[in-house]
């Protein structure tokens, strides 16, 4: 079985390294971007599964980012990562197919879980099953 897809875009080079880390001791072929065109230039060639992306990002925004992710590919999954502050483009976010966001600081184990949920087929792993 081929290994589930995920690209990390954030310009902050701690968080992409954090996170590459985490989900590539997950089981995940890792990709990141610092900028809205390296992304799409990965979701081009790659394709990944879900996107983790950032809100604020230099150059290109998230929510433009999303859209061309969108545009390109309507079954990529997306969780979006934002500053506090930035409520207002939370709901932008959720219109054009984000599955939901989390804001920073996150939980790392609670961004872990939820991608794994996201990228099990069938919903949540049979390690979160009730009764085990």
């Amino acid at each position: 079985m081929a290994k589930k897809r995920l690209l990390i875009v954030d310009d902050q080079i701690g968080i992409r390294i954090l996170l590459l880390e985490v989900f590539s001791v997950e089981g995940y072929e890792t990709f990141q971007a610092a900028n809205g065109r390296a992304a799409l230039e990965i979701v081009r060639t790659h394709t990944p599964d879900l996107v983790l992306l950032d809100m604020k990002i230099p150059g290109m925004d998230g929510l433009e980012i999303l859209k061309k992710i969108k545009e390109m590919n309507r079954d990529v999954k997306v969780i979006m990562m934002t500053a506090y502050g930035e409520l207002d483009m939370i709901k932008e976010a959720t219109d054009l197919g984000a599955l939901m966001h989390f804001t920073k600081p996150f939980d790392i184990d609670e961004l872990r879980v939820a991608v794994n949920m996201q990228l099990t087929e069938g919903g949540p792993s049979p390690r979160f099953a009730a009764g085990t």
